[in-house]
């Protein structure tokens, strides 16, 4: 059962990337003139059900894997800051897909990496057992 969830995720996750990477650059060629919130609330659910699966360990991001895509999501954030700077925006012709590109990205992973921060920082805050003595209350 477990590899079919393994399976199920990896398929979501490369759904999910496909759909941001596409819809980033028809909305930067703005092509697509009606709002975008059914898109970013379908990926929004994507990286759910991929951070839900990875949160109870039987989705595709292994334990292992955790740092480093907690550590690709802040840079995926840092990428969106960084695309409407000064430098980026006088970039007229890639700065609309750049960032549309980027902030799909994030809208997709964000659920996902906030479900696994919150797994890692239980992870990290708990301890082995704790052996209580039999005779801490006395009679």
């Amino acid at each position: 059962m477990e590899a079919i969830f393994k399976k199920i995720g990896s398929w979501l996750f490369l759904l999910g990337v496909i759909i941001a990477i596409l819809v980033g650059l028809v909305v930067g060629a703005d092509l697509y003139a009606d709002t975008d919130a059914y898109i970013a609330a379908l990926l929004a659910v994507l990286g759910f059900v991929v951070g839900i699966l990875s949160f109870f360990a039987i989705g595709n991001i292994s334990e292992e894997k955790v740092p480093t895509f907690l550590i690709a999501a802040l840079i995926l954030v840092m990428i969106g800051a960084a695309s409407n700077t000064w430098t980026f925006g006088t970039w007229t012709g890639i700065q609309p897909y750049f960032y549309n590109i980027a902030n799909y990205l994030f809208v997709f992973a964000a659920p996902a990496a906030g479900l696994l921060a919150i797994r890692a920082i239980w992870d990290a805050g708990k301890t082995e057992e704790i052996d209580i003595p039999k005779k801490v209350i006395p009679k």
